[in-house]
């Protein structure tokens, strides 16, 4: 009886299916998720939230990275509209008048179906900052000039504090971001927005930070990448390459894109060089890692995949365009965004593609995998939703009513059968040795 229990654990027990719940998908950046991947897509959902605005010349949405939590989804954005040109002949340039604004939204994850929509329209500097990350029922996000803390249930301000940045990563109740002003990486007290430390890189930040092994890594424009102590902020290390994209920990290595063309993969614990490997193009997409392989997209127009442990190329996939979009990984597919306007998933093992779903705008959003779904933005101002449609429903069809012997399951009936089978050979072995020991008292 305990065997058939546990086979039945086995067998009603499903796959866990975590959330996204920030850029990359967790604190360490490495971009890879749980559940089932996404082999057939269909369109589940998508919703368009320039839909309503009228008599102007042209929309811009930019779209950051989604965050996928208790069937929500939360993703920023920057939208600029454009409601009339001036052309002075004196002069020749042309100008433009519109108006600007960035949100934060939460939608529906299942439907798509808006939520809540917290907007900033009256910011001087304005302009998105990153992607949200979702914990403990509060949405922490970055704009370009402070970062904010939201209720994740209905959208209200909770605290903001006077300085943006990049993504934001939540570890243990600290937030931690790569700030513009700072030039550096700061740290803030969850719960109430308070800095807890900040420290300088001397020069702007162009990542969003990674956080393991009790250590915040991160890369400034100076050409650097820096490991701090995640608790005070003190340098641990820095190393020269030209970052490019937010750094990927994986095993005790930091995985990192650059301007130089190179894929780094640099010791955690010192900084020290491991292996480069050379692209023809710009590096601003941010590695995932899986299956001991390096997955990551560059600009010119590849999606790569590189051994982890040496850099040895294992193979490419061209696109029509450039990659600036970070993989992710789920169930051995890589799912990417291209400016040619599509979403690939390719075979994470060969780098076939599985299939490609096009856009109406350019995706540099990066995907996040959630429950068997993919969700990403584009820059056509839609917010997408490629899964899988479940079977439809049997029609009804009229039937005799089933014998009471057949309404249990198959399985069940299964087992009832092996343990009326055993009961009976149990009975008639005690009757055979009760015949026998009263055969013997005789």
């Amino acid at each position: 009886m305990v065997c058939i229990v546990f086979l039945f654990s086995l067998v009603l027990i499903p796959f866990a299916n975590a959330d996204w719940a920030m850029f990359r998908g967790n604190p360490s950046n490495d971009g890879v998720g749980t559940g089932n991947p996404v082999l057939t897509p269909t369109l589940l959902w998508k919703t368009n939230v320039n839909e309503n605005i009228t008599n102007v010349l042209s929309i811009d949405t930019t779209w950051s990275s989604p965050a996928v939590v208790d069937d929500t989804v939360y993703i920023c954005s920057e939208t600029s509209v454009v409601t009339s040109k001036i052309l002075i002949p004196p002069l020749g340039p042309l100008f433009t008048l519109g108006y600007g604004y960035t949100d934060v939204y939460a939608f529906n994850a299942t439907n798509g179906a808006e939520v809540w929509d917290y907007r900033d329209n009256s910011s001087a500097t304005g302009g998105l900052g990153g992607s949200p990350a979702v914990f403990n029922g509060v949405v922490f996000f970055c704009f370009q000039d402070y970062t904010g803390a939201l209720n994740a249930s209905s959208g209200v301000s909770l605290w903001n504090y006077t300085t943006g940045g990049s993504s934001t990563i939540v570890v243990g109740g600290v937030v931690y971001f790569g700030s513009y002003t700072l030039g550096g990486v700061i740290a803030l007290n969850a719960t109430n927005g308070a800095q807890l430390w900040g420290s300088t890189t001397n020069g702007g930040v162009v990542s969003s930070p990674a956080v393991a092994n009790g250590a915040v890594y991160e890369g400034s424009e100076n050409g650097n990448v820096y490991a701090f102590n995640d608790s005070n902020g003190f340098e641990l290390w820095n190393h020269a390459c030209s970052v490019n994209s937010s750094p990927a920990v994986v095993n005790g290595v930091v995985y990192v894109g650059s301007s130089d063309n190179n894929v780094y993969a640099l010791n955690a614990a010192n900084g020290a060089k491991l292996w480069n490997y050379t692209t023809d193009g710009v590096v601003a997409s941010s590695p995932a890692v899986a299956n001991g392989a390096v997955y990551i997209g560059s600009d010119d127009d590849n999606v790569y995949a590189l051994n982890a442990t040496s850099g040895i190329w294992l193979w490419n996939y061209t696109t029509s365009a450039e990659v600036g979009s970070s993989p992710a990984v789920v169930g051995g597919v890589v799912y990417v965004g291209s400016t040619d306007n599509n979403i690939y998933a390719l075979n994470a093992t060969d780098g076939v593609q599985l299939w490609n779903y096009t856009t109406g705008g350019q995706v540099q959003s990066s995907p996040a995998v959630n429950d068997g779904v993919v969700y990403i933005g584009s820059e056509d101002g839609n917010m997408y939703a490629l899964g899988t449609l479940p079977p439809p429903s049997p029609s009804p069809t009229s039937s005799p009513s089933p014998k009471p012997s057949n309404t249990l399951p198959i399985i069940a009936e299964g087992i009832g059968a092996v343990f009326i089978v055993i009961v009976v050979v149990a009975v008639l072995v005690f009757l055979m040795f009760q015949k026998k020991l009263k055969t013997k008292m005789k």
